[in-house]
């Protein structure tokens, strides 16, 4: 298959396309060939779709799954710097939630802007896993309590810090999901570990996402260790075969507005 098309009308040879090639495998035009992939370097071609999206005259698709290609305004995703500033700045961890569900095309969407997450030579390991009953989201903070039960006296780290969250768990608080609606669990190829930071940069897209469309999150790091260390919690995501957690995250309508920013530790760089 070819790897790349171009419109001859409209291409005007500026050589772009071969400049960001990350593989470096689009041979740039000349005043009587267009730029063009050999058949021997088609293979070494990730489908980052760099080619594509940096060509000023719209001359270059890359043959994957062409009909799908978008055209981006004029305009479009451009963002004040200040009001990015502010953005990410007053974005909080959630852990106080209505008990509204969010609706599963809503949450589509989120995810669906995840899907643009970098991830290593683009091979996009993340599938996802969105536990929406919040019933089945207790079950879950349920058996992580039953994990952390088993740590009590033993050589893991969180051996001394188990018991307060247990005592809290018993005496009616969820301490774990927080009573959290919904869960995301972000699930990777077992025993890749570049494909851990892969799911992080795809987890995080969706927590800088979710606040645009009135969804708050929370990190959920003790669902996240028991997914990965208990067999029980394992089989009641009924994860595919050969695929594990990453990491998990909680999510809902926030119960309580931002009204402010926080003070954070000062900035701190070193310039080499």
């Amino acid at each position: 298959m070819t790897t790349i098309l171009v419109d001859q009308d409209l291409c005007t040879r500026c050589g772009i396309c071969s400049i960001v090639c990350p593989m470096a495998i689009v041979e740039p035009a000349d005043e009587n060939t267009l730029p063009k992939v050999v058949d021997a370097k088609a293979g070494m071609c990730i489908q980052c779709g760099h080619c594509e999206v940096s060509c000023p005259s719209q001359a270059l698709l890359l043959n994957i799954r062409p009909d799908e290609k978008v055209i981006l305004p004029a305009g479009a995703g451009i963002i004040a710097p200040d009001d990015m500033s502010y953005y990410l700045r007053k974005r909080r961890s959630v852990r106080h939630y209505t008990k509204d569900p969010v609706p599963k095309e809503k949450i589509e969407q989120v995810l669906d802007i995840a899907r643009y997450a970098a991830s290593g030579g683009n091979g996009q390991p993340v599938q996802w896993i969105v536990v929406h009953d919040p019933e089945k989201v207790k079950k879950i903070a349920g058996l992580t309590v039953e994990w952390m039960k088993t740590l009590v006296n033993s050589s893991h780290p969180m051996s001394g810090y188990v018991p307060g969250l247990i005592a809290a768990w018993n005496g009616g608080k969820d301490v774990i999901c927080r009573n959290a609606p919904h869960l995301l669990f972000a699930t990777i190829p077992e025993g890749n570990p570049v494909n851990a930071v892969d799911a992080i940069i795809a987890l995080t897209h969706f927590d800088i996402a979710a606040p645009a469309y009135g969804i708050g999150t929370c990190w959920a790091g003790f669902v996240a260790a028991a997914s990965r260390e208990y067999p029980p919690l394992k089989k009641a995501l009924a994860l595919p075969e050969g695929r594990a957690v990453a990491y998990a995250m909680m999510f809902g309508h926030p119960q309580y507005k931002v009204y402010g920013i926080p003070r954070r530790k000062p900035l701190e760089v070193t310039w080499q």
